[in-house]
């Protein structure tokens, strides 16, 4: 996915805030289900929703105003009830690691309970259900 870096996602020194990686891990996460075939509001319609449980970021250089990043997602665990997708975000025309991150994701039914992961989902993402966790 590419993000082009707007001021409006910068501090006043014209970096990219740090906050904003996640936001950045976000629609990366949301474009990965699309290019699978699964869309954010028919899951939830369908009685199931992602709640992130765990992020982590690793910030290696500086991202600033006027540049643009590709991130790169992959799912790189699955458990019965959880999701872990890995990004790396770089400045594309460089390919200088920006930053490193992952975020785990829980699967839990439209009030707030922790549910199993539908297998045909698990199938359309290349996945077979895994261990307990």
């Amino acid at each position: 996915m590419n993000i082009r870096i707007y001021y409006e996602d910068t501090d006043c020194g014209g970096v990219v805030y740090y906050a904003n990686y996640l936001k950045y891990f976000e629609r990366a996460r949301t474009q990965y289900l699309e290019e699978h075939g699964f869309s954010v509001a028919e899951l939830i319609e369908q009685d199931t929703e992602f709640r992130v449980t765990h992020a982590e970021v690793t910030y290696k250089s500086a991202a600033k105003y006027g540049e643009d990043l590709q991130v790169e997602t992959i799912l790189s665990a699955n458990r019965r009830i959880s999701l872990t997708f890995s990004h790396i975000i770089r400045e594309s025309h460089s390919r200088r690691v920006v930053v490193e991150g992952s975020a785990t994701l829980v699967a839990v039914n439209n009030a707030g309970k922790v549910k199993r992961l539908n297998p045909i989902f698990l199938k359309g993402l290349g996945l077979q259900e895994s261990s307990p966790g």
